[in-house]
């Protein structure tokens, strides 16, 4: 049974123009192109917003956590200074102090004959333990009452 065209109709209607009960085939590709774009755009923007960590990767392990950290703060509360923070974080090499500071006290044990790591150990056992403080109670005068 087709349905009759209305007389007031052009006799060759464009093909967008789907007749009733049929599916609209441009709705289809305009929902999928919709969200195809949503996703390609999420995708983008935490592939943009994990930059910064994916460049401290390669750093130290304390550098990539405050990096991963900055960046976590910048997701959830929306303040983009924290983004640009670990991005420059990111891209700052932080010179390594405390290798060349462990092999200068390695070599100092060594020359003073300790056994490495020794030093260490004497020097907690020589920090004095602290005195308690006794706090004595003042006496209570008349009327006053005792938790002043």
């Amino acid at each position: 049974m087709t349905i009759p065209i209305h007389p007031a109709a052009t006799p060759h209607l464009p093909s967008f123009i789907t007749p009733p009960g049929e599916t609209d085939i441009l709705l289809v590709v305009a929902i999928a192109t919709v969200l195809g774009a949503i996703l390609a755009v999420g995708l983008i923007f935490l592939r943009l917003h994990t930059l910064p960590e994916r460049m401290a990767h390669k750093a130290h392990k304390l550098q990539f956590e405050i990096v991963a950290v900055l960046g976590l703060l910048a997701l959830f509360t929306h303040i983009h200074l924290f983004w640009v923070a670990g991005l420059l974080l990111a891209l700052i090499e932080i010179p390594d102090v405390w290798n060349p500071l462990r092999r200068m006290a390695g070599s100092l044990e060594k020359i003073a004959g300790q056994a490495p790591g020794e030093g260490a150990a004497e020097a907690e056992a020589s920090v004095p333990e602290p005195e308690p403080v006794h706090v004595e109670a003042k006496p209570q005068q008349d009327g006053a009452p005792a938790h002043a």
